[in-house]
């Protein structure tokens, strides 16, 4: 294997691993507003007379956490916690891989059409780990606040979906996923590296970026990502969460969202999504960068 090879392997290998370590900070950081989020997105319209049981972000996590506790706004984590640390490092391996297959050398500096292209390849790369956990999870945290407990936990649910109509079954929503992941992910990784780029200090790289400005530029990106990610989020929260004969596809799930809610009802959950996705990603990235730095240190390039 040639020196170069071996350079591009390692980089990717860095890449996979922090990657990882950026997902774990992540659903730590953003797994109570993500709770609220999809317990906001999946109520549904209210037969004639009744009321909605949350009508705003305070209100579902005031309701949620008096009625559960604390650790009801962590109900369904063991899903996205065991999944995001795969599903984060294959999402920067995949970007990683996009910038190199467009790169003549190590050191070109990628326009920011070509950033957004390798983001686009990092969700479709994470898309196989992503729909299971996000199915598994959504269906968690939709029946923490149901009478009927159908699932004892993450492994029970999965074990379940199976046994029902086997792996299409966990891949449920996969194209609503995708729809939803490709072009935000894209994104997510141009507004980061954008933004990391305009506040690197003068005469030095965006690698010597200070912890705060990493927080920041994770902070916005991620708010770049669900900004373009939301309305399919919606669809997608629906449709996993619904009885496999309610809808037929994507389709169904829109018709019905304007038809009940109109433009508003694909925003749902859009206030809980944002203010999770400025903690959520900023810790993202600061675990991504402070991890990349050790392994560089640890490892150093070829």
């Amino acid at each position: 294997m040639s020196s170069e090879n071996g350079g591009h392997l390692l980089a990717y290998l860095k890449h996979f691993v922090s990657g990882g370590m950026g997902g774990v900070c992540l659903t730590l950081a953003g797994q109570p507003l993500d709770t609220v989020k999809v317990n906001l997105q999946i109520q549904a319209r209210p037969a004639g007379g009744q009321t909605l049981p949350y009508t705003s972000t305070v209100d579902c996590f005031r309701k949620i956490v008096s009625q559960q506790g604390l650790w009801g706004l962590y109900k369904g984590m063991g899903a996205p916690l065991a999944g995001v640390t795969p599903m984060m490092a294959m999402t920067f391996f995949g970007f990683s891989l996009g910038k190199k297959l467009q790169q003549n050398g190590a050191q070109d500096i990628l326009r920011p059409h070509q950033v957004f292209s390798a983001g686009m390849l990092a969700g479709l790369c994470a898309a196989i780990i992503v729909v299971p956990a996000e199915r598994i999870k959504c269906l968690l945290q939709a029946q923490a606040n149901s009478s009927l407990k159908r699932f004892l936990g993450p492994v029970d649910c999965a074990r379940q979906l199976f046994q029902e109509q086997g792996i299409q079954s966990l891949y449920r929503g996969t194209v609503l996923t995708l729809l939803r992941d490709i072009p935000a992910t894209g994104m997510y990784f141009m507004s980061y590296e954008w933004m990391r780029d305009k506040m690197r200090p003068p005469g030095g790289s965006a690698s010597d970026l200070s912890a705060a400005r990493i927080l920041l530029a994770g902070g916005v990106a991620g708010m770049c990502n669900w900004a373009i990610a939301i309305p399919m989020d919606v669809l997608k929260s629906r449709f996993q969460t619904a009885p496999h004969s309610q809808y037929r596809g994507l389709l169904d799930v829109f018709r019905e969202v304007l038809r009940d809610e109109g433009p508003r009802g694909l925003y749902k959950g859009f206030t809980a999504a944002m203010l999770r996705a400025f903690p959520a990603n900023a810790a993202c990235f600061l675990g991504f960068e402070a991890s990349m730095k050790f392994l560089h240190w640890l490892i150093p390039d070829v």
